[in-house]
């Protein structure tokens, strides 16, 4: 029988910390850009006390850049909208803060509430519009950063459309 333990096998974790992965500053993965959105989402802190609502267009701020994304809050009246579009080069993760959404892909239509992610990919195509009668607000995580947002007729949707992603 082998009286060895775990520890004089494998030797202290923390003394070897060549073998530990050291904490990113700032996340790099998708599942740390749906992270990033969440903390902020649930921190109303962060976020709230920026809030503007424009009734000629919607309202946007960019809450936070990092190297190679950026955070941006937007809100929504009723009957604004986004337009079809894609993100060009971008990935992206929409989450809903406040109020209601909906969502028109080829795929069809969904109502996001408060809570709810959409992770989606570059050429994602989508319409965002505040279809309730309260208003509404979303925070949008780019990666990299957006730089383009073309525009699509409802016909271009039907050619281009990948799917997204929803997290509950």
């Amino acid at each position: 029988m082998n009286s060895d333990s775990d520890l004089q096998i494998a030797g202290d974790i923390l003394e070897v910390p060549h073998l530990l992965q050291t904490p990113r500053e700032h996340p790099a993965t998708v599942a740390e850009f749906v992270g990033l959105a969440r903390s902020i989402a649930a921190d109303r802190s962060q976020w709230e006390h920026l809030v503007r609502y424009d009734a000629t267009s919607r309202w946007y701020h960019r809450l936070r850049t990092g190297p190679g994304y950026e955070v941006w809050l937007l809100s929504w009246v009723p009957g604004q909208g986004s337009g079809l579009h894609d993100h060009g080069r971008s990935s992206g993760v929409l989450t809903v803060l406040d109020g209601t959404l909906t969502e028109r892909t080829e795929g069809g239509t969904r109502a996001l509430r408060a809570g709810a992610q959409r992770v989606f990919a570059p050429g994602y195509v989508h319409e965002v519009v505040n279809d309730a009668l309260e208003p509404a607000v979303s925070l949008h995580v780019y990666h990299p950063g957006l730089t383009q947002m073309p525009m699509h007729t409802a016909q271009h949707c039907e050619a281009r459309s990948e799917p997204g992603a929803v997290i509950a």
